[in-house]
């Protein structure tokens, strides 16, 4: 066995082929048992795809960097249970492209913030965090409210989703444009937020 080893670690090309089918029986391992678990691949009862203005709020979401202080994902924990409401599941994310579960938490958890405020709250809470939350250190986003949403893509997003398996209907996505033309960002990224934890 010792012999063995030795010839292992002195040959470079032998080292490497071992590691990598370690590497591959360990991916086997992990990854094929998912490929049949059903729970993965199915979208919770109530799990709808995202409108058109919360579709542009997810992305105004994503390019402001929400993502680098909110998690979206309540671990199975009796803390995170009681603080923020039910764990969450794979199958309310089946239509999240990318995935916004996240990992860090400098502000609160907002997988179950749709509807736990107001529209005004949210207006508020956005443009100027401490005016609703006096000990936030979150950033204010005031430009939201002055930018209009582009809405120019969202026809194209919406025909790709649709391509990877959304059920939008041929009307939904003929009327987005006319939909969020005119809307505000700020009003996007509510339209957003009030909708997450409503899918479980």
């Amino acid at each position: 066995m010792l012999k063995l080893h030795r010839t292992i670690e002195s040959n470079s090309a032998l080292l490497m082929f071992g590691i990598l089918i370690v590497s591959m029986i360990g991916g086997f391992v992990q990854i094929v048992p998912n490929l049949f678990d059903e729970s993965l691949h199915k979208g919770t009862e109530n799990v709808k795809p995202y409108t058109a203005l919360q579709l542009t709020g997810r992305d105004i979401y994503i390019r402001e960097g929400c993502v680098g202080c909110h998690s979206q994902q309540i671990r199975p924990l009796v803390a995170e249970v009681m603080r923020y409401g039910q764990a969450s599941v794979a199958g309310e994310h089946i239509y999240d492209r990318p995935f916004l579960w996240g990992s860090k938490r400098t502000g609160p958890d907002l997988g179950r913030v749709g509807g736990k405020y107001s529209d005004k709250w949210h207006e508020l809470h956005l443009t100027n965090p401490r005016s609703v939350v006096p000990a936030s250190i979150m950033p204010a986003y005031p430009w939201l409210a002055k930018n209009k949403v582009d809405a120019k893509d969202i026809t194209a997003k919406l025909e790709l989703l649709k391509w990877y398996g959304h059920p939008y209907t041929d009307a939904e996505i003929e009327q987005a444009e006319q939909a969020i033309s005119g809307k505000t960002e700020l009003e996007a990224v509510i339209a957003y937020l009030q909708v997450l934890g409503t899918f479980r």
